[in-house]
């Protein structure tokens, strides 16, 4: 009973009864469960969009890649295929040079003897020419005496001079030893060689004949060697020339095959990779699918849960009886209600506070410590000091997680940088469609962020006026049989977030490791979702104290109930109104920043498309530049003005820590 009675004596202080407080809280839970979800539909959305395009993308290149493999492949058959005719060729022309050469040293060897027996022969001519020329003159003009002349014993001794005409001239010959020997009276004998002259000139003009015709036909031969040398040299020099051209033709297109074989096995490897990165993205999204249809179906039983046991505690068997048991939200009510929501006081300390961080933000140029400030005079005592520690942790865990990606993101940027400057140009107009892209997404970032303000805002303005409403409400009376029914009514609630958060909290299908093929996908979700568990947690701590403090208050109805009421519903009425326009008009422009996010992403495959001439460092490039290219300060001005807003918030933490004042919003 001690926790229920400092919980109660907690509600009034603060204006807040224990059921109010739940309701509100579990109100908060279900608007954070609301937009957490459907900002997980978001993110998925776009990486659906990049699992379609990626795998569209890659499936296209693998395909481009199958299309310049077949081509490369048909001319290295049609490069190896010329080669062997050419070799072919080429071996055949070698062989009938061999033979040519062959045929010029025979016509030259049988040329060389046929220039022996024609110079024999026609000096044999010439010989037996000369020999009758002789034996004729002397016939014609010599005596008997003189008959003996050398040029008859030439005669005699030639080989083409017929052996009749040898022996009817040896015949000739000896006829005057015959007539000495009947007439020695005479000293020469009357002269009788008219026959033998005439078979000698006879003679004569057949050999002067003859070494014509053999002269002719040497003239002839010579002639019929030098056309056959001619034709032969012809034949070895056209097909040298063409040994040459063919031997060159042939070296040409080895090194053509070799290029085609090397772009190929090129292409193959990059096929390859092509092919592992896409089975690798096709299985991180079927498995970031699944995981998320997991994660929605488990939010939204959470949500039912949420909402089921806030039906069970706003039941007439909770709320009604707790506005007849419970305290109210205030002792003393000095003004309406909606003229009270907006006159809330700011406590000395806060505005120290305050003042203090509007200082450090002006010194250190700081919009966090300026935003915080602000939050710090507009927001409870409590939610001020919780929100300064997350923002501490926050700021550690971003200067850890910073330092960790500045170091990878220098290696990588320092590596791609060579090959990045000079590529730039090219993808200008691309640029420029991105950037405008860019700054429409930007505005309506800044757009949804305006209307989830004025959506806290008029939610805070709305659950203050509830928990005024339900304080002022818990003044009716009710039965002891009303509170025993509100205790089992809790119970029932506490039964239902119980067995969700047990059901939760075994979770596990939803742990991811990081995939290589998503490095530039859109942010989703990495660690499992078991619901929000602290949250949770409080809720049925406070139903814990509910429970017990049904057992014991007591309270009157209001004397101004009914118009406190009306007044309420009127509020309500009006801020649902506002709040169902607004969640409308954000809805409508979260779904066209969607599509401009869509867009964005389809421009910046269109651009990757169109740097298929640049290396990969510049796609690279692409992918590092949104979280490795800094847009504005430095990486050490970041640290430093991190470790000015973290000192300060540490200074603020003391001077909200040194006070002892309870502050009442």
């Amino acid at each position: 009973m001690k926790g229920a009675f400092l919980f109660a004596g907690l509600s009034v202080a603060h204006g807040v009864t224990p059921i109010q407080k739940v309701l509100q809280m579990m109100q908060e839970m279900h608007d954070k469960g609301v937009a957490a979800k459907q900002d997980e539909e978001v993110k998925f959305s776009a990486f659906d969009q990049w699992c379609q395009n990626t795998l569209r993308t890659k499936q296209d290149e693998i395909d481009a890649g199958q299309t310049k493999i077949e081509e490369l492949t048909a001319q290295i058959e049609k490069n190896a295929v010329e080669i062997r005719e050419l070799t072919d060729r080429i071996e055949e022309l070698d062989e009938d040079i061999d033979r040519w050469t062959k045929d010029e040293a025979a016509a030259q060897e049988v040329r060389d003897r046929e220039a022996v027996d024609f110079k024999a022969t026609v000096t044999d001519y010439t010989e037996s020419i000369d020999a009758v020329t002789g034996a004729i003159g002397v016939l014609n003009k010599q005596q008997h005496d003189t008959a003996q002349a050398e040029f008859f014993l030439q005669v005699q001794k030639s080989n083409l001079v017929p052996v009749a005409t040898k022996q009817a001239l040896a015949a000739f010959l000896q006829q005057p030893d015959e007539l000495s020997v009947s007439a020695p009276e005479a000293n020469a004998y009357e002269f009788q060689s008219g026959g033998v002259v005439d078979m000698l000139e006879k003679l004569l003009r057949e050999f002067k004949d003859k070494k014509s015709e053999l002269e002719e036909e040497e003239l002839k031969a010579q002639n019929a060697f030098s056309e056959i040398m001619g034709q032969l040299h012809n034949n070895k020099k056209a097909a040298s020339n063409e040994v040459s051209k063919k031997t060159t033709l042939r070296a040409e297109t080895e090194e053509e095959k070799s290029e085609a074989e090397g772009e190929k096995a090129k292409t193959q490897q990059e096929k390859g990779e092509d092919q592992a990165y896409r089975a690798d993205t096709d299985g991180l999204c079927n498995r970031k699918t699944a995981d998320f249809n997991s994660r929605q179906k488990l939010r939204q039983e959470e949500l039912d849960a949420i909402s089921k046991a806030m039906e069970i505690i706003g039941s007439k068997d909770v709320a009604g009886a707790g506005d007849k048991h419970l305290p109210s939200l205030l002792q003393v009510r000095s003004q309406p209600a909606l003229a009270q929501l907006r006159s809330n006081s700011v406590s000395p300390i806060q505005q120290q506070l305050a003042d203090f961080l509007s200082e450090r933000a002006k010194d250190t140029n700081s919009a966090l410590l300026a935003q915080v400030a602000q939050q710090a005079a507009a927001n409870p005592f409590g939610k001020v000091k919780k929100m300064i520690k997350d923002l501490i942790s926050k700021l550690m865990q971003e200067a850890t997680e910073e330092a960790e990606h500045k170091g990878w993101c220098d290696t990588e940027l320092t590596t791609n940088q060579q090959t990045r400057d000079k590529k730039t140009e090219e993808v200008n107009t691309l640029n420029s469609e991105i950037e405008d892209l860019t700054a429409t997404i930007a505005q309506l970032t800044q757009d949804l962020a305006d209307l989830t303000q004025a959506l806290k805002e008029l939610a805070d303005d709305m659950s203050t006026e509830t928990a005024d409403r339900n304080a002022n409400k818990a003044k009716n009376s009710q039965t002891i049989a009303d509170a025993k029914a509100a205790q089992s009514a809790v119970e029932d609630a506490m039964a239902v977030l119980k067995d969700f958060y047990a059901k939760a909290a075994e979770a596990t299908a939803f742990a991811q490791q990081k995939q290589t093929p998503g490095e530039d996908a859109p942010e989703t979700f990495d660690g499992a979702y078991t619901g929000m568990g602290t949250s949770g947690g409080n809720v049925v701590d406070f139903l814990e104290v509910i429970l017990t403090d049904f057992s014991r208050l007591e309270s009157e109805t209001s004397t101004d109930e009914a118009m406190e009421a009306d007044e309420f519903k009127t509020f309500m009425f009006e801020s649902e109104k506002d709040q169902a326009l607004k969640e409308n008009d954000m809805k409508h422009k979260q779904e066209k920043k969607t599509q401009k996010e869509s867009a964005l992403h389809s421009s910046e495959e269109e651009l990757k498309l169109t740097q298929e001439a640049l290396d990969k460092a510049n796609a690279y490039y692409e992918k590092l530049k949104p979280t490795c290219v800094d847009s504005g300060i430095t990486y050490e001005e970041r640290v430093k003005r991190r470790e000015a807003e973290m000192q300060s918030l540490q200074e603020a933490l003391k001077i909200l820590s040194g006070t002892d004042v309870d502050v009442k919003f």
